[in-house]
């Protein structure tokens, strides 16, 4: 387990060069769009492992700091959505993409943000509170934004959105926990693993997704990208600065930009792939593939800054 738990923490600490090499080698051998029809497979692993990692103290600050918590899972569905459709607008995206853009501002947060929370020094126990809370809370906020915003560009059946978020990412987050307090001992013997069971399959969701759109990239690639990084940059800023407003600590600060900022990009191509088509799927693919550079860039340029007491400063200067 030592040889396993080593190969998780290499997987995991370069990422994102395993996600850009896999969507190279996905746009050149197309016949790996057939990983397309695993997707919700794949979700429904990487969603199980979260529940395998998830404690009752996971689940502490709720009760003992909710407002800045509520807060945070609040942005995620308001900010996120708005921020998407903006830049959809902007960039007069069409119909199939643009839906793609806003299906992934209206996703709880990803799970590998609580990585990239820890790597910058940030408020981990509230950066899994969030992805958790926002996470439990997808089923009913997702369809319900969706089709308030989307409905005008393609046909959105919000309770079948609600199936698909229950059946990949609600049961088996709850099997996960059940498994975690009947199984504890077996479990943390499995847990070195998990990381790498989520690196594999988020890779094999990329793969399937651009290999799919092997054809649309090149016309609409670029367009998506600049989505992506748009809104994952607007994101970070405007969760950060909302932060600040509620006179959350500095570490808060950290913790709710990155929450906000970083999107589940494969719940998105999920949903996108099974409701709305292939090219709905892309801007997950490609969320994903920047959502792992921008993280540890944001995360390495925090780690190397010491976190500040923004109220002990304060009473220094008005001294």
């Amino acid at each position: 387990m030592k040889t396993v738990a080593s190969i998780s923490r290499f997987a995991g600490k370069y990422f994102a060069f395993f996600v850009i090499a896999a969507a190279i080698i996905a746009y050149f051998f197309t016949g790996l769009s057939v990983l397309t029809g695993a997707i919700n497979i794949l979700l429904g692993l990487i969603m199980f492992g979260m529940g395998l990692n998830l404690r009752a103290n996971d689940f502490a600050m709720v009760f003992k700091k909710p407002k800045i918590v509520i807060f945070g899972v609040l942005l995620q569905f308001t900010v996120m959505p708005l921020l998407a459709l903006a830049i959809v607008w902007l960039l007069n995206l069409p119909p199939e993409i643009a839906i793609g853009v806003v299906l992934l501002g209206s996703v709880p947060g990803g799970t590998s943000s609580n990585v990239m929370v820890y790597l910058a020094k940030g408020d981990l126990p509230l950066s899994v509170s969030m992805t958790t809370l926002s996470t439990l809370f997808a089923p009913l906020a997702t369809p319900f934004i969706m089709y308030l915003v989307a409905n005008s560009w393609l046909p959105v059946d919000p309770w079948a959105l609600f199936v698909s978020i229950t059946q990949v990412v609600l049961l088996p987050i709850v099997l996960g926990v059940l498994c975690n307090y009947l199984f504890g001992r077996g479990v943390e013997k499995v847990t070195p693993a998990l990381p790498l069971v989520s690196v594999t399959a988020i890779i094999l969701i990329v793969m399937g997704v651009v290999a799919a759109n092997a054809g649309n990239i090149i016309e609409v690639g670029l367009p998506v990208f600049l989505a992506a990084f748009l809104h994952n940059g607007a994101g970070y800023l405007f969760g950060y600065l909302l932060a600040v407003l509620l006179r959350a600590s500095p570490a808060q600060c950290r913790a709710v930009s990155i929450e906000v900022g970083m999107q589940n990009s494969g719940l998105a191509s999920s949903l996108g792939a099974t409701h709305f088509g292939p090219l709905a799927a892309l801007p997950g693919a490609i969320f994903s593939v920047w959502h792992n550079i921008s993280g540890p860039i944001l995360a390495s340029f925090w780690n190397r800054r010491p976190l500040e007491d923004r109220h002990a400063t304060d009473e220094k200067r008005s001294a």
